[in-house]
């Protein structure tokens, strides 16, 4: 019931990593990018890989398709996550279902109340329970009837094993909330990277826009140059395949763009058929510089996932010290209530009150057999505990030197791409002017489309990075959109 968040942040981890990892590689060979040019597209298809069975590729559908397109903020996509991703809605079970855990532990130390009615018929043999009869006298007494009518009690005065177990309990349903919050913290990571996903792609298209438009520009100029006879006919080709070129780059980014806004949609339940578009775009913003010993305290006092790793390690405590409860003595208490007698009419009153002393004294097979399992259940919750320590450390870590990369990247991407534009400019001067062919203009545009895609990719991988940090230092859900704002 508590190890399922564990199985999600796993799941967590491994779409940011596959997502930043996925930014480092050459966009597929049908874009006609060169390889070790342009930087990839995450495609949804890499996405449902990754998460593969994970809820936080899911989500539960609400509402109905409206006729007019919705704009969707990421506030709002990420609150529509909270709410109807599937990751979310199965942790507010997981608590329920601790929480009814937790009423069965308590149950050895609440008062047990029922009440009974009984009416019967008997006809029984005096013999048969050893009542002499006087010869000659039948042993066969009744028909008669017996009628009854109790309320009985039953409660556990003492037991230092149901005590024990109580504590267990209300850990285990401690560790299911901060369980919780650490799956919101993870869905609001997923759905804030699909977003910045689509920011990124929708960049992608506007850029391989543009590049069409010049392509085209370009491809009338040389058509122009050689009607007049001042280019050879292969420089007209050139441009056209140029032209091509683009316009696969634009239907490539354009079905990508689709498929992931499915996604997102998928993810925060909303119908897949409802259209809509992006409010938000991220400029870039860099965050001020935290140390890795602030960073590393934020981490351990905010984490959700290490505090429901404190409550687990409590509760395999509390789960050994009751099963050395069960070598104790325990006191209780039964009483009952009510009347009895042939008729409701002429029934008596009558009552019994019984105090009762359990005390083992040859269990050593059973109970030696408990307390093993709750040695190994605690030595394995530390050894967790340790390791949750130490990957956070490591998250956190991580974290920070990807801020940092990606923002150097960033600022190199940003004078790589005006180096670009410049370069294309004074190509198309020397083509225009006959000093040179064609092919340094479609070199030009290539170096133009490389810069682009390293831009945005950059961008995005410095969004992402920021998102990443806000998770390892476990304040997600609260922060997110300020760190992508550039704000801490």
């Amino acid at each position: 019931m508590i190890r399922a968040p564990r199985m999600i942040s796993a799941a967590a981890l491994a779409l940011m990593a596959a997502v930043a990892q996925a930014a480092a590689q050459t966009i597929p060979p049908e874009t006609g990018r060169e390889a070790g040019g342009g930087l990839a597209i995450v495609s949804p298809a890499n996405l449902a890989s990754v998460l593969g069975s994970s809820p936080l590729a899911g989500g539960v559908p609400t509402g109905t398709v409206a006729p007019e397109r919705v704009r969707l903020s990421l506030h709002e996509a990420l609150a529509r996550g909270l709410a109807h991703n599937l990751a979310a809605v199965l942790g507010e079970q997981r608590i329920k279902s601790a929480d009814a855990s937790r009423w069965a532990a308590w149950s050895g130390l609440l008062p047990s109340v029922s009440a009974s009615l009984m009416q019967a018929r008997e006809q029984i043999n005096l013999q048969a329970f050893g009542i002499p009869v006087p010869p000659g006298e039948s042993p066969i007494v009744g028909p008669f009837n017996v009628m009854d009518r109790r309320l009985s009690l039953t409660q556990t005065l003492f037991s230092y094993s149901a005590v024990e177990t109580a504590r267990s309990g209300n850990a285990i349903k401690t560790a299911a909330s901060f369980a919780n919050q650490d799956v919101r913290d993870q869905v609001v990571v997923a759905v804030a990277g699909m977003y910045l996903q689509l920011v990124s792609t929708q960049s992608r298209i506007e850029a391989a826009r543009a590049q069409l438009n010049t392509a085209q520009a370009l491809y009338d100029r040389a058509v122009a140059l050689k009607q007049a006879g001042m280019a050879a006919g292969v420089e007209t080709i050139r441009a056209q395949v140029q032209m091509e070129n683009q316009r696969q780059r634009v239907i490539f980014s354009e079905n990508e763009f689709a498929k992931q806004k499915l996604q997102l949609a998928r993810s925060i339940g909303l119908p897949l058929g409802q259209e809509y578009d992006l409010t938000d775009r991220f400029p870039y913003g860099a965050l001020e510089n935290m140390s890795i010993a602030d960073a590393l305290a934020r981490a351990m006092s905010s984490r959700a996932d290490y505090k429901a790793a404190l409550e687990l390690l409590k509760a395999a405590e509390f789960s050994r010290q009751a099963a050395i409860g069960h070598l104790l003595p325990t006191l209780g208490l039964a009483a009952d209530i009510g009347s009895i007698g042939q008729q409701w009419g002429s029934a008596l009153r009558t009552f019994s009150v019984v105090a009762q002393v359990h005390i083992p004294i040859l269990q050593a097979g059973r109970e030696r057999s408990r307390i093993l399992a709750a040695d190994a259940s605690l030595k394995q919750e530390r050894a967790l505990l340790g390791d949750l320590r130490a990957r956070i450390e490591y998250e956190v870590r991580a974290a920070l030197l990807d801020v940092d990369a990606t923002g150097q990247r960033m600022k190199v991407a940003q004078g790589a791409s005006e180096l670009a534009a410049l370069q294309l400019t004074q190509a198309q001067d020397r083509f225009g002017a006959g000093v040179a062919s064609h092919l340094e203009v479609v070199q030009a545009q290539e170096a133009v489309a490389t810069a682009s895609d390293n831009l945005i990719s950059s961008q995005f991988a410095h969004s992402l990075a920021k998102g990443a940090l806000a998770r390892a230092l476990g304040i997600a859900e609260a922060s997110v959109e300020r760190f992508l704002g550039g704000q801490r």
